[in-house]
């Protein structure tokens, strides 16, 4: 069953103003195609806009969208023949309830921003107040608990069931950035697949694979508490994170180094090991979320290891053999780079597969 786009229909897609992040930047592209290649007259929605804060509720980053946009849906649009569309995390599911008549989706960008958007301030309580009083005098947490771990996704898995959501079920449709939201959320009917894209700028910058270096390059907010482990064990091996970097400044580290790796939660399909696979890095994974599916991340699995301490000094042997085999090793990717470079056609392709136009 396609979603139908009458002459008239106008879509509205809902996006936190004034975040650019990898979620945000996702629902401008989307809205930047119903424009382009369906031509069907889209609008952001931006709630939560700050007006004291800021002087418009367009990020900077997106101003070269050059999307119309609105604060709300007015009350004359919210009709059968319009359409609306939310990511999954809760403050965007909620706006769905201020709407009656007007189609209702959801675009599922991660599993596991799902539950973590549900979370209370009594969930985990004790361990989060503990870490936060810790920073605030020691500059440090004194217990090891990460808000992303596993076990604190599997916790919320059990409170949180997606089956029994309200929030959901006032949406008629579905989609689905990874293969892995299409089997956790199968239940959710009718679920289409409609998967994003790097940023195709990538693709025009060249890197000059004689320049790279023995480093590994790594993001702080993704697994650090078993890449720190790594970090402590390879004592000489260079790390960089990527942490209070312009975007030009975290293209040239990538540009430069020979491998980035990756033990995150994968919530969705992550871009940053595609932006490092196209600059011309190896990536190593975990086995977590997304990584876990080869059809979100399609690298060969010599270079996917489970976050377990016995895995180490494996995963150092694959590090220092990407470092002193580069030239070969980066051939390992082809494919990656190249399922990469046909997402962006991809996308399109499965755009015109979940709408079509007609004539009422």
């Amino acid at each position: 069953m396609k979603i139908r786009i009458y002459s008239d229909t106008k879509i509205y897609i809902a996006c936190p103003a004034n975040i650019a992040t990898g979620g945000p930047e996702l629902l401008h592209q989307l809205a930047n195609h119903f424009v382009k290649d369906l031509n069907v007259k889209t609008f952001m929605y931006y709630y939560g806009f700050n007006n004291k804060k800021f002087k418009s509720s367009v990020h900077p980053e997106y101003t070269i969208y050059n999307l119309p946009y609105v604060l709300e849906i007015p009350e004359k649009d919210d009709i059968d023949k319009n359409i609306f569309i939310v990511p999954e995390i809760q403050k965007s599911l909620s706006l769905l309830t201020n709407y009656k008549k007007i189609r209702k989706g959801v675009w599922l960008l991660s599993v596991d921003n799902y539950y973590l958007s549900k979370l209370k301030k009594t969930d985990f309580f004790f361990k989060r107040a503990v870490n936060k009083i810790s920073k605030m005098i020691a500059q440090k947490t004194v217990l090891d608990f990460d808000i992303n771990s596993q076990k604190v996704l599997d916790k919320l898995i059990l409170k949180y069931n997606y089956k029994n959501d309200p929030l959901l079920k006032q949406a008629e449709f579905y989609m689905t950035n990874s293969y892995r939201g299409l089997k956790w959320f199968s239940d959710l009917q009718p679920l289409y697949y409609l998967s994003e894209y790097v940023n195709e700028s990538f693709f025009e910058t060249k890197t000059d694979l004689s320049k790279k270096e023995n480093i590994v390059v790594y993001n702080p907010n993704k697994g650090f508490v078993f890449t720190r482990k790594i970090i402590s064990t390879a004592k000489d091996v260079k790390f960089v994170a990527l942490v209070n970097m312009s975007r030009k400044e975290v293209i040239q580290t990538l540009q430069k180094a020979k491998v980035y790796i990756d033990f995150g939660n994968h919530p969705g399909k992550d871009r940053l090991p595609r932006e490092a696979a196209i600059l011309g890095c190896c990536v190593i994974t975990g086995k977590r979320g997304s990584a876990a599916f080869f059809e979100d991340v399609p690298i060969p699995d010599e270079y996917k290891f489970d976050d377990k301490e016995e895995n180490i000094p494996k995963i150092i042997d694959r590090i220092k053999d990407c470092f002193d085999n580069f030239d070969e090793r980066y051939k390992d990717f082809e494919y990656y780079r190249e399922f990469i470079k046909k997402e962006p056609s991809k996308f399109i392709d499965d755009l015109r597969k979940i709408f079509i136009k007609v004539e009422k």
